[in-house]
């Protein structure tokens, strides 16, 4: 049976959004697209390494206040302003991480949580560099000419051109993960989420490899944060704060933690589901509550994990009635 290339699918789907002409569709794909990543760096924590992280929210925020500041303030170009995001974001993990995993468990995530605290509350006080309450509006859009000078996207919108270019970034960075989570370094981390304790035993520095991996979640979280803070068009202190942490933990977990593209799914899914709730009623939290504890009663294993189980049975086709009992071996026969 041939398999289709679903992920190909997407990004082809993805990439005829803009040739809808609905400024409405290409804002609900942007958010989509941005936050993905969001949810997808944080699932290298929770899904990969097993760390529960209530403060990932930092690094997306400071991601997105370090773009804006280049950006707006400095004049810098797109694409090195989105990669310091990236990279301060990454230090800032790497300074926050070295002392998040001397502790496990629940002590782990208030300590991340108590770090994301910190970073907002300088956000929200630093008047003279951050804005304070008021944040950083008008985040400019970066330089599109050269997408205008082309024969069929200079007809587009700069927020479609926008679009554009953040599905191209967030697929090169998703291509990465992949890679990454497919490393023998990824081998490595699910080692240490099943049993820390034998990892450690056959010789793996647990701390050195929670670390790298805190770091390169901080360094996707803060391209994301880069992003969103240009798709928002202003920065401000909420991106940090301890609520926004929430965000990509219940799109990872509503997904999948269990697959690499569950946080992706999980986040179209909220994000769908939220802007179609609030259109409707003014109770949206209770509403949106109630839907996503029915979603993950009927989807135990996440959205995308309960799609994959399926498809898999459905390419196995019915077990015929008279197919004897498979006996478990201890060694495997010769060929």
């Amino acid at each position: 049976m041939t398999r289709i290339p679903w992920t190909l699918v997407v990004f082809i789907a993805g990439l005829a959004v803009p040739f809808l002409g609905s400024r409405f569709y290409t804002f609900v794909a942007s958010d989509i697209v941005i936050v993905s990543l969001f949810a997808m760096s944080l699932n290298l924590l929770l899904g990969y390494t097993g760390l529960v992280s209530f403060g990932h929210a930092a690094y997306f925020g400071i991601g997105a206040y370090t773009c804006a500041l280049l950006m707006k303030s400095a004049n810098v170009p797109f694409l090195p302003s989105l990669l310091a995001a990236g990279l301060m974001a990454g230090a800032f993990a790497l300074l926050f991480g070295f002392f998040c995993v001397r502790l496990t468990r629940i002590y782990f995530a208030m300590l991340t949580l108590a770090f994301a605290q910190i970073v907002w509350a300088i956000c929200f006080k630093w008047n003279d560099v951050t804005g304070g309450e008021q944040g950083l509006p008008n985040v400019p859009y970066p330089d599109m000419a050269w997408m205008s000078a082309a024969p069929i996207l200079g007809n587009f919108r700069v927020g479609d051109q926008f679009y554009l270019s953040a599905l191209i970034i967030v697929a090169l960075c998703f291509a990465a993960l992949r890679r990454i989570v497919d490393s023998p370094f990824g081998r490595v981390l699910t080692v240490i989420r099943d049993n820390p304790e034998r990892a450690q035993f056959i010789g793996v520095n647990v701390r050195a490899y929670q670390l790298a991996a805190f770091v390169v979640a901080g360094f996707f979280a803060g391209i994301s944060g880069g992003l969103f803070g240009i798709f928002n068009r202003g920065v401000f202190p909420d991106f940090a704060f301890w609520t926004k942490s929430a965000e990509p933990l219940i799109m990872t977990i509503l997904g999948g933690m269990g697959s690499f593209w569950g946080p992706a799914v999980g986040a179209a899914a909220f994000i769908v589901l939220n802007q179609q709730i609030t259109s409707f009623t003014e109770y949206w939290p209770l509403t949106m509550g109630t839907v996503l504890i029915v979603l993950l009663f009927v989807f135990p294993g996440g959205i995308a994990g309960t799609l994959t189980g399926l498809l898999a049975r459905l390419r196995a086709g019915p077990k015929p009635a008279n197919a004897p009992a498979s006996t478990p071996q201890m060694v495997k026969p010769n060929a």
